[in-house]
């Protein structure tokens, strides 16, 4: 069994067919959602792991890219600077994957890198951009 983490960018006229969906049907390959933001009739983004064999992962990939579907996956690792961190939370809103959380009754933010998927949504939105990337390598497959 063959898995990896990517990142699906989605362009707006697709966004309304069953692209995921036929990842199962047709390639017999399995996917975990931690994030979606897909909305109709703009651009669209997943951060999904998807397995199955290699063979037909090679399959589903070709699939999608038919589709205009732009893929990357994820090879790095996110990093908190605890310096700059200022505790105010906002990177716990957008984790799919629980990796940065408030610990009560403390109210301190944890960030448990174990648990983090690499996706990079807690980058965007942190102020002090207390949260950083050490790149391993992030390649358009």
């Amino acid at each position: 069994m063959y898995s990896r983490m990517l990142v699906l960018h989605f362009p707006a006229e697709i966004v309304d067919k069953p692209i995921v969906c036929n990842l199962v049907k047709d390639f017999d390959l399995r996917f975990n959602i931690l994030k979606a933001t897909i909305l109709p009739g703009k651009e669209g983004i997943m951060v999904m792991e998807l397995s199955g064999h290699p063979k037909n992962f090679s399959k589903g990939l070709k699939y999608l890219r038919e589709q205009g579907v732009e893929i990357k996956t994820i090879g790095q690792e996110i990093q908190r600077n605890d310096e700059r961190c200022m505790q105010c939370g906002l990177c716990t809103a957008v984790c799919p994957t629980q990796a940065l959380f408030i610990k009560r009754p403390e109210m301190e933010v944890v960030f448990a890198a174990d648990k983090c998927s690499g996706c990079e949504l807690c980058i965007a939105v942190c102020p002090p951009r207390a949260m950083e990337i050490r790149r391993q390598s992030q390649v358009a497959i």
